[in-house]
């Protein structure tokens, strides 16, 4: 059986999914189980990461986890579930981590967070794989309030390039990396076939939609006040604005062939992604 965390996002949900269609049998951990949604076959149990008891019992009868975890405590939930893991007798663990960490020069929150998440996986006895996604098309996502009302796009860095990936990419590699053999003690950078700026993603969001949208570069301080707004905490919002900001460097717009060399099929690129999640920048009128 595989536990997978995380289960109800992007990249969790997308390997739920994959996981059942390769005839794996899937347990899920959620802090609330019943507003988790997901498929009937299932098992779906709640656990919050930061509770070393409840991990120890979604992983009874587990050898194999999907590690999936957020924000400022994401070491101390790494180690909490590398050492249920490990107690538990799992046989493989594959933690989702940033691509950023592989970035020496990275000393932001989030890298950071995810070197000290790694740390625990690797001395946790564990064979262990990690993935390294450089940045989501699925955060193109947080545009579609102001696609729909404003026809715009507003973003800082206008000039960075980000080699963004599918989540379904992810975990695709991510499901290979869980069921087949030879990825022990390996860390896997991913990024989709193509690096791209705000307005390049803004233009390709537009030819899909069929509709003239605009790119409007904004300040990093406004950018940063709109995320708090949201009801972001302010740690948080200085942590994804750190990560903004790296879209700038020569990391980030590096393209690399792990998709395709892992799984056998190319990554899929932004184009496709939009197509596939129109329906989600369109207006009920529209």
């Amino acid at each position: 059986m595989i536990l997978v965390t995380g289960a109800t996002g992007t990249v969790g949900r997308a390997l739920i999914d994959q996981l059942r269609t390769a005839g794996e049998r899937v347990r899920a951990t959620s802090r609330q189980p019943a507003d988790a949604q997901l498929p009937a076959d299932v098992e779906v149990v709640r656990a919050d990461l930061g509770d070393p008891s409840q991990m120890a019992a979604a992983m009874r009868g587990v050898d194999r986890v999907f590690l999936l975890s957020t924000g400022p405590a994401i070491p101390e939930h790494d180690a909490i579930v590398a050492r249920a893991a490990a107690d538990a007798g799992v046989e493989r663990l594959v933690k989702l981590s940033s691509g950023r960490t592989g970035d020496d020069t990275a000393t932001d929150p989030i890298p950071t967070w995810h070197r000290a998440g790694e740390q625990s996986v690797r001395t946790s006895g564990v064979p262990w794989t990690i993935v390294r996604p450089l940045g989501f098309m699925s955060n193109a996502l947080h545009w579609a309030g102001t696609i729909r009302v404003r026809g715009a796009v507003y973003a800082p860095y206008g000039q960075g390039r980000i080699a963004v990936i599918d989540p379904r990419d992810i975990a695709a590699v991510a499901a290979v990396a869980l069921t087949a053999d030879g990825h022990d003690g390996q860390v896997y950078t991913l990024s989709g076939p193509q690096a791209l700026s705000p307005g390049e993603q803004t233009a390709v969001l537009g030819e899909v939609l069929g509709r003239s949208l605009e790119f409007v570069e904004v300040a990093p301080e406004q950018a940063r006040q709109a995320i708090v707004e949201h009801g972001v905490p302010a740690e948080m919002a200085d942590a994804i604005m750190a990560l903004r900001a790296t879209a700038l460097a020569a990391f980030t717009s590096v393209v690399h062939d792990t998709v395709e060399r892992l799984t056998g099929a190319p990554p899929r690129t932004f184009r496709q992604w939009a197509i596939d999640h129109a329906a989600e920048f369109r207006s009920a009128a529209a």
